[in-house]
């Protein structure tokens, strides 16, 4: 059809014209994250792999049953994967299905696509080719559906529900299979884009009411902090909603008087933040194992298959991998949507706390099912949709986080924004869409990241 020649001749328009940016790190060489001298930055360089501190490292080992090298080699192919797979959806548009990565040094990156003459353009990137029945935009669509229906239902006993990308269909888990039956038929879901699975636990958000460390809500209950963040000249905290409601008062580990919660969202999302007092000071880390800086650069989000690890007041750090985005959840006080499925445990207090991939924060501890010493599944708040709703910056070591628009060449790009895949800015005349969500800072314009964004 003319339609489809017209989209193929785009498809490898847009491979030709990226060429040298062929994922690298794929190859699982030493030397991906490394440009040579002048040439545009790798993703690795871009969101600073090289900055995982040992305790990230160790923790991943544990967790992942890596050695040092593997894991170092994890977090440059991860960008890598990342920044490819976000040019293959800019270049496949409609029939683009997903992407995730695999292997123990996440060396194989799968696009997943609806028509078979996209396969030489994605194979000419490094990545692995899928053919599948259903778009990403289809099934998203369908989750949407289920979204809604679950509104006006008791889930219960099917508490997680989303779009799984490997699979190409929606998944439904179930105590009950006629449950997932039930919101399936209500959201009016067609079977071929539906799987059930059964599961033998209901997810509970991670709240603790002994004391213990992080900070305390009310001189009450305990929940861990997430990601330091500023808001204009005012500094403060993003963690989980149901840790506090606004006006909450909050006090540190060391009881001394912190901060209130500003906003506060509780179910249909957990997300929250908390400006705190002239004594406490937002800094660009989170709390790693031993007492250690673990410092962030950035929120870039990572991709399915990818390495993410959580720090949390209870159970410190533990390690795993993203295993489902756009999942909503059931708790007992509601539906939260969207979250990420991960591998990472948790226990009570560690609500709220950091999950971070290499530099990149990722979001905040909502709940889960089982433990750190049995082994469980999280669930958290992505740090991007937290950011944008209350208009927060996050704190990265360098740069500029003031969030102030950029001056000379100018143009619509601004520093603080939240950017999602898709969406289009002008800089320098030029204009360029975003290929993975992040909040922008001086230092990632985009003719200065191509890891992020693509001229158009």
């Amino acid at each position: 059809m003319p339609h489809r020649h017209r989209h193929h001749r785009a498809v490898g328009a847009a491979v030709a014209a990226t060429a040298a940016l062929l994922v690298a790190g794929l190859s699982g060489s030493a030397s991906a994250g490394t440009a040579p001298a002048g040439s545009a930055p790798t993703a690795a360089e871009t969101l600073r792999t090289d900055a995982a501190p040992p305790a990230l490292l160790k923790a991943m080992q544990r967790d992942l049953g890596l050695d040092r090298q593997q894991a170092e080699r994890r977090l440059v192919n991860e960008a890598e994967a990342g920044a490819t797979a976000g040019r293959l959806r800019a270049a496949l548009g409609g029939d683009f299905a997903g992407a995730w990565v695999r292997g123990a040094e996440s060396g194989t990156l799968t696009v997943a696509t609806t028509d078979a003459g996209d396969v030489a353009a994605i194979e000419a990137r490094g990545a692995e080719a899928k053919v599948v029945r259903h778009s990403l935009a289809d099934l998203d669509a369908a989750k949407a559906r289920l979204d809604k229906a679950a509104a006006g239902l008791n889930t219960a006993d099917a508490p997680v529900w989303y779009v799984d990308t490997r699979t190409n269909s929606v998944v439904v888990e179930a105590i009950r299979p006629a449950a997932a039956r039930t919101l399936l038929s209500a959201a009016g879901v067609d079977d071929a884009l539906a799987r059930v699975k059964n599961r033998t636990e209901r997810p509970r958000t991670f709240y603790d009411l002994r004391g213990g460390e992080a900070y305390y809500i009310n001189n009450s209950s305990r929940c861990s902090i997430g990601f330091p963040v500023t808001k204009g000249t005012q500094q403060g905290f993003a963690t989980a909603g149901h840790c506090g409601r606004a006006g909450a008062s909050t006090t540190g580990a060391n009881r001394v008087a912190q901060g209130t919660f500003q906003g506060s969202i509780f179910p249909g999302r957990d997300m929250a933040w908390v400006a705190t007092n002239s004594q406490w000071t937002a800094t660009p880390y989170v709390l790693g194992s031993g007492g250690q800086n673990v410092q962030v650069t950035g929120s870039t989000a990572s991709p399915v298959g990818a390495s993410v690890c959580r720090s949390g007041s209870t159970t410190g750090w533990h390690c795993g991998t993203v295993t489902q985005l756009n999942t909503s959840v059931t708790y007992q006080e509601g539906t939260i949507s969207p979250v990420t499925k991960t591998t990472v445990c948790a226990e009570p207090g560690d609500s709220g706390g950091s999950y971070i991939s290499g530099s990149q924060a990722q979001g905040v501890t909502s709940g889960g099912s089982g433990d750190c010493r049995t082994g469980g599944e999280t669930f958290f708040q992505p740090i991007n949709a937290l950011l944008q709703n209350y208009g927060l910056t996050l704190k990265t070591t360098g740069g500029d986080d003031g969030g102030e628009e950029p001056g000379e060449p100018g143009g619509t790009w601004a520093a603080g924004t939240v950017y999602q895949p898709g969406d289009t800015v002008t800089y320098g005349g030029a204009t360029f869409r975003c290929l993975q969500g992040h909040q922008a800072y001086a230092g990632w314009e985009p003719p200065n990241v191509p890891a992020l964004w693509q001229r158009v």
